[in-house]
């Protein structure tokens, strides 16, 4: 069993900065790719950015590039996401997620353990 514990959300001004981090406890293993996503109101959930175990490619949803930064410490036990240049867009609930499959899983059905997730919210 993994637990996830997502941190670091808030309320914010658009262009302003957050960092989220996600602290694992439990059993992580090597080879377990780990993953941000978000939720907006009426929308369905969606990949924000994810990170390969290893040599930690990555991978950015196009809304985000450029913009978030997607993180880990050597132990993989805390992700971090670093958001930069926020928009009201960016408003949603932000979860983190691990995944055993196969590089890049990119749909919520590709993770197995999630997170209770943290809110954004982004004022224009």
């Amino acid at each position: 069993q993994v637990q996830l514990v997502e941190s670091g959300g808030g309320v914010v001004q658009a262009g302003d900065s957050l960092t989220l981090s996600c602290a694992a406890s439990g059993r992580t293993f090597p080879g377990i790719h780990q993953g941000w996503f978000r939720q907006a109101p009426g929308k369905e959930r969606e990949l924000v950015a994810a990170i390969a175990a290893g040599t930690a490619p990555r991978e950015y949803a196009d809304f985000v590039k450029g913009r978030f930064s997607i993180s880990r410490d050597g132990a993989r036990r805390t992700l971090f996401l670093q958001m930069n240049s926020l928009n009201a867009e960016d408003t949603g609930i932000y979860y983190c997620a691990t995944s055993s499959r196969t590089w890049p899983p990119l749909r919520p059905s590709d993770y197995n353990y999630w997170g209770q997730g943290t809110q954004v919210t982004v004022s224009s």
